[in-house]
């Protein structure tokens, strides 16, 4: 593999890397994607200190209002602690591969709760099902607490059925748009009646509001319960087709490939094995096509995380990890819809990419913004938060210089840069040729090219 293909391949397994970790690397692609999954078969779920649910029933709930209130506040912010504790678990993670895929699976099995307890539940199952069975894993998502609460599972009894999870169960999660008819997400309905949870999130099948009789689903008749209806579901190959385009626009290129679509939805459909899957996808020779690099915008999550990354910063206020995704348009936990976020250009517009061009001189040049061109930007912060910069940093340059301390300032950019520089900053960067390595790297940081990976 080269330089440029292992750091393609990197930044769509995990976030970038940096010259040192090339040393425990193998240059040899089987082996490089091999190690990527042996490092993430484990599952390490991600928890935070819920003790203070610890007694607390439904009635307690029920009979003190100012009880609950002040769970409501607590869980709330307990949310926003998971938030930080997730984008942290994403800058040093402990399964490189999983935790990529833990973030894929968040803007598919769409969801948004703010019972913390069933936010950080549901965040491990997809964390868990990641790089397993497709099957088990969106039986696992009908069951989940946060899943049902979401789209009105615990509503969905057989009296009156409840058809919000039935229509994104095909449109989003398994099928995609139009390939379903309205009797079958009415006889899907059906089927999933009688889903529910307990106050700890564990699930609950209450068989009374169950609708136990005969259900017709995609010319399928039978007593059919909502695993079986996810058995139908899968058998049919356009499921496999929808998950595997879907994977490849996020991993591959934006713009589909309909005959690598297609070998991939072969593999797909053999057995739903998303760690085969992935492998298959890793291992093509197309994955590493020219066209393939650098052909993605990176979302907000992707730039802030591959910027620590490669100069590790400490906020002086956690909380401001937060600010910068609500600035950038992407807050985990906290998506705009059932659909997620549309990705790709929908990442950029006028504010956005003002954000994104200055943020670095903001987070690694200690919160101090260079004069000149970057006035308006310092202005229009500096109004808003009356007089102060928005957020106070401590970049880790010590890390930096050891991670590159093999690389030239001038070879910064073969490592920061991905695809094709155009003429007019290959130019700029030479003007920059005796600036230090440091102000260099922050400068690569501010470029357009910066953006895609």
């Amino acid at each position: 593999m080269t330089q440029q293909q292992l750091q393609h391949l990197y930044w769509r397994a995990g976030f970038g890397m940096h010259p040192k970790s090339n040393t425990t690397i193998s240059k040899h692609r089987a082996s490089v994607v091999e190690a990527l999954f042996e490092s993430s078969k484990a599952f390490t779920p991600l928890n935070i200190d819920l003790s203070y649910l610890d007694g607390i029933k439904p009635v307690d709930l029920k009979n003190f209002p100012e009880l609950a209130r002040e769970i409501n506040q607590k869980g709330a912010k307990k949310i926003l602690e998971f938030n930080i504790a997730w984008v942290k678990r994403l800058i040093n993670p402990t399964e490189l591969l999983r935790e990529r895929m833990t973030l894929f699976w968040a803007n598919h099995f769409v969801c948004r709760e703010r019972n913390p307890l069933y936010t950080e539940q549901y965040n491990n199952t997809l964390r868990y099902f990641a790089l397993g069975d497709f099957r088990d894993f969106v039986k696992a998502i009908s069951k989940e607490a946060a899943m049902l609460r979401y789209l009105n599972g615990k509503q969905n009894k057989k009296a009156r059925p409840n058809e919000n999870f039935a229509r994104e169960l095909m449109e989003l999660f398994t099928l995609g748009e139009g390939r379903y008819s309205e009797k079958d997400i009415k006889e899907c309905a059906r089927a999933f009646t009688g889903y529910n949870h307990d106050f700890k999130g564990s699930f609950v099948y209450n068989e009374n509001h169950h609708d136990h009789n005969s259900k017709l689903f995609f010319n399928h008749i039978g007593n059919y319960e909502g695993d079986n209806i996810i058995d139908i579901i899968l058998e049919n190959k356009q499921c496999a087709a929808y998950i595997s385009d879907k994977i490849y626009r996020y991993f591959v290129n934006p713009k589909p490939n309909p005959k690598h679509i297609n070998a991939m939805t072969d593999v797909f459909f053999k057995d739903y094995n998303i760690e085969n899957l992935m492998r298959f996808v890793f291992l093509s020779d197309w994955f590493y096509d020219d066209a393939n690099i650098g052909s993605k915008i990176k979302s907000p999550i992707d730039y802030l995380v591959g910027m620590a990354v490669t100069v590790p910063a400490t906020f002086e206020k956690e909380r401001d990890l937060i600010k910068i995704q609500k600035l950038l348009g992407q807050t985990l936990l906290d998506p705009p819809n059932v659909a997620g976020w549309k990705g790709d250009k929908a990442w950029i517009d006028a504010n956005t990419i003002m954000v994104r061009l200055k943020l670095p001189s903001v987070i690694l040049n200690n919160a101090v913004i260079a004069s000149g061109e970057h006035d308006e930007f310092k202005k229009k912060f500096m109004t808003k938060h009356k007089g102060k910069l928005p957020f106070k940093t401590t970049p880790n340059w010590t890390t930096f210089f050891e991670n590159f301390e093999a690389v030239s300032t001038e070879e910064l950019q073969d490592y920061m840069l991905q695809g094709t520089v155009n003429k007019g900053t290959a130019d700029y960067l030479q003007t920059l040729s005796k600036v230090s390595k440091r102000e260099y790297c922050v400068q690569l940081m501010s470029l357009p090219e910066y953006q895609m990976c």
